[in-house]
Parts: structure tokens; sequence; C-alpha cells
């Protein structure tokens, strides 16, 4: 799995049925989360018990669906704010969730954020999501 840096990653708050496949996982990205299944951004569901996720994403030419069902144990996953229907994650935090450690419990040290310009869509925080899960950096 490969993530540029302006990919986004996106939690849907409500449980998925796990059967559902491609075309049904893009249509709730479009329903539930509101945006563009093509967008390249990373799409990650979770079912009812908690044990598995499923993370959906358009790589070039197609679509990719990645899924971890957990032997034992369940994901512990970030609450999203009243009334949201997703929670955005950073690449590292998605990394902790997948192994295993609860992100919720985890203190983020200050760090420079650059500067908003004017334009700009998405505040420096949001834009600066540098950490890469996939590629050890």
């Amino acid at each position: 799995m490969d993530r540029a840096q302006e990919t986004r990653i996106w939690l849907a708050s409500e449980a998925m049925d796990m059967r559902c496949g491609f075309d049904r996982l893009a249509e709730r990205v479009r329903a539930v989360i509101g945006e563009d299944p093509l967008s390249g951004h990373w799409f990650v569901f979770h079912s009812r018990r908690g044990d598995r996720l499923k993370i959906l994403y358009w790589d070039r030419d197609g679509f990719v669906l990645w899924y971890k069902r957990l032997e034992e144990g369940k994901f512990k996953l970030p609450r999203p704010r009243e009334g949201a229907r997703t929670v955005e994650l950073r690449a590292s935090e998605l990394a902790m969730i997948l192994d295993g450690i609860d992100v919720s419990k985890l203190k983020r040290m200050p760090r420079y954020e650059r500067p908003v310009r004017s334009g700009e869509e998405k505040s420096s925080k949001e834009k600066n999501r540098t950490d890469s899960i996939m590629r050890g950096n």
C-alpha cells in the first residue's frame, strides 16, 4: 500500500457490514462520508464487533480493498465528535490502530506548523499529513 503525503484518511464512524465489496463501499463513501471514492483518499470501515477493518482507495486505474480480521481482540478506534460521520486520521494513527495501540491515550507533542496561505482549502494542520505508514518513513 502506497500513500502520497496529500492523501487524507477517513474513518467512518458507523459500523459497516464486512460482506460489502468494492461497489457498495464506494457508494457508502459518497453517501455516508460525502467524499469522492475516486479521489485517492483512503476510506476506513470497521465491523460492528470491532475485529475487522476494510480500507478502500482508488489507485490510478482501479479500486484497492485491504481487509484485516483479528483472530483475538478488537481495534481501538477513536470516537468521532458528536454528530460527526467520520474521523480524519493521520497515517501514523492508522498504523498504530492496526498495531493494536489505543491512539486516544497518546499525547501529541507540539510541532512546527506552516502558516496558512490565502486560498488554501484546508488548514496547515490538516495539510501536514507527512507520516507514511506503508513506506516505513
